[in-house]
């Protein structure tokens, strides 16, 4: 199956007394390009994040949100800090000597200066919390494969029925062209006995005219190769995988076939069958940038 680079993935996971919420959305890009926002104390993990989304993704412009939340009562501890206690006390002694005042300083006063007790963040658990973040970036990441997948099948069912159209034109075409031929040696023929009367012709040199004309009208090969991109694309959109820049390459090639041909239209009805042609396949190439 073929996947979109359009979707969309969210996945929540609790695990003991860490939630971890993961949301990803991603649209069409050349290449794959990931733009994370996660809590700093998560930055660590970026990396792992990243070569996770490898296993889902392969293009597609991915942006992907993290919050984390610990509800558990041990993140966060007091600390003393009896160094800047001490560095108080030896400066509230100097005080009271130099201006002869009373050193009444108490505990209870001493530790509401500041840094004297600080609140200190308990060293995490990487191995612990990855292993819920991990979850959580799996769960999101098949949620967004799943969406790419179903929005995958109902672009190739898309752009299947838009070259069986082409095919139908491009059928037009060659059961056309030989028309082309024979009703401009009709109308050479009648031109010259229109001018020449019942004088004799001269058969040879008729043949030789319808024949650079033939040749400059062709268009047999440009249909072959047409013909051959359109099953090509056809067989790639059903066997799926990563194909959106094979799919771009073959369109191109599509599109370069289509302008000779009209660029060798003398018949009216080749010319607007040629300008379908190349509608068609602007459509295609389109939908083609939607695919991974």
């Amino acid at each position: 199956m073929i996947k979109s680079m359009t979707g969309f993935g969210r996945c929540e996971i609790t695990d003991g007394s860490r939630k971890y919420s993961v949301e990803m959305k991603s649209v069409n890009h050349r290449y794959l390009d990931a733009n994370i926002k996660m809590p700093k104390k998560l930055s660590f993990f970026e990396s792992s994040i990243r070569n996770e989304l490898k296993n889902y993704v392969q293009r597609g412009k991915i942006d992907i949100f993290i919050t984390y939340e610990d509800f558990s009562e041990s993140n966060v501890c007091i600390k003393y800090n009896k160094d800047i206690a001490a560095e108080y006390l030896g400066y509230l002694k100097t005080m009271s000597e130099d201006f002869g005042l009373d050193n009444d300083i108490r505990v209870s006063t001493l530790s509401r200066y500041p840094e004297v007790f600080s609140m200190e963040e308990q060293t995490i658990d990487e191995e612990e919390i990855w292993k819920g973040l991990a979850k959580a970036i799996r769960g999101a990441a098949k949620g967004l494969e799943e969406t790419r997948l179903r929005e995958g099948q109902n672009l190739a069912d898309d752009l299947i029925a838009k070259l069986d159209d082409m095919l139908e034109h491009v059928a037009f075409i060659e059961e056309r062209s030989p028309q082309i031929i024979e009703e401009y040696k009709k109308k050479l023929d009648e031109r010259i006995h229109e001018l020449l009367g019942d004088a004799a012709v001269d058969e040879t040199r008729l043949l030789t005219e319808v024949t650079i004309f033939a040749d400059k009208v062709c268009v047999d090969e440009e249909i072959v190769r047409l013909r051959s991109h359109i099953e090509t694309m056809k067989q790639s959109l059903k066997e799926g995988g990563s194909i959106g820049r094979k799919l771009d390459f073959i369109a191109q090639e599509m599109n370069r076939e289509a302008n000779t041909i009209l660029s060798k239209a003398n018949d009216l009805a080749i010319s607007n069958r040629g300008i379908d042609l190349k509608t068609e396949i602007e459509k295609v190439r389109e939908q083609i940038q939607n695919i991974e």
